[in-house]
């Protein structure tokens, strides 16, 4: 189970993602509570890992201006969160970030991982960090591929989300948060561990079907 936590803005919310086991970390260079100037997330990012993706996420910024920020973030990977076409994904690939893209089932954005060149998909709510629940029924059918599910998460939700959508991974922000843009670093580790561990039974799950159904053929 891919776990990314988004939206860290502090040195100690970040040791803590790492420290419990976080796949990926988010810094917010878009309009945000959370939101983060680049050289600031230069210096957050220098605290993370090579193992551990740092992201920089953005939302309707010209593709200039992201390319910019981005380079002065030093982060490896770039997140687009709006209404960005197939060839800003391309332009940053040249760049050598790897890409996220972030949607929703509202917009008539494809569903579908890599369908503009990017990475991983993000799905979440129609309020992207405003921590609102979504029907996962709006769907239809889950996404294929590398495919992360936003929206709402928190570490006592997150176990029953995984197990009804089966995602490839899961990314939070504000469910981690103990006031509004304030991360929480003992929810944090909460979150991260609960995740892992229905990722985990999931997997067990599958691989116990399958074993079954290959005993019983």
């Amino acid at each position: 189970m891919y776990v990314k936590v988004c939206g860290l803005s502090r040195p100690e919310d970040v040791e803590a993602a790492v420290a419990a086991g976080a796949d990926a970390v988010g810094f917010v260079l878009t309009p945000s509570p959370r939101q983060v100037p680049p050289a600031a997330v230069r210096a957050l990012a220098a605290l993370v890992p090579g193992r551990v993706a740092t992201v920089a996420v953005f939302r309707g910024e010209p593709l200039e201006e992201v390319r910019r920020a981005a380079a002065e973030a030093g982060v490896d990977t770039v997140q687009l969160h709006g209404e960005e076409p197939p060839e800003a994904f391309a332009a940053l690939r040249g760049d050598g970030f790897r890409l996220v893209r972030a949607t929703s089932p509202v917009t008539a954005a494809p569903l579908e991982t890599g369908a503009y060149g990017e990475d991983l998909l993000i799905v979440d709510s129609p309020s992207p960090g405003s921590g609102e629940r979504w029907d996962p029924a709006a769907l239809g059918r889950a996404p294929s591929g590398s495919w992360l599910l936003a929206g709402g998460l928190d570490p006592d939700n997150v176990a029953g989300a995984v197990a009804g959508l089966r995602p490839w991974g899961v990314d939070v922000s504000s469910g981690v948060e103990r006031a509004r843009g304030v991360k929480d670093p003992a929810l944090i580790e909460k979150f991260v561990a609960a995740a892992k561990a229905a990722g985990a039974a999931t997997a067990g799950g599958a691989a116990t079907a399958g074993g079954a159904a290959g005993a019983a053929g």
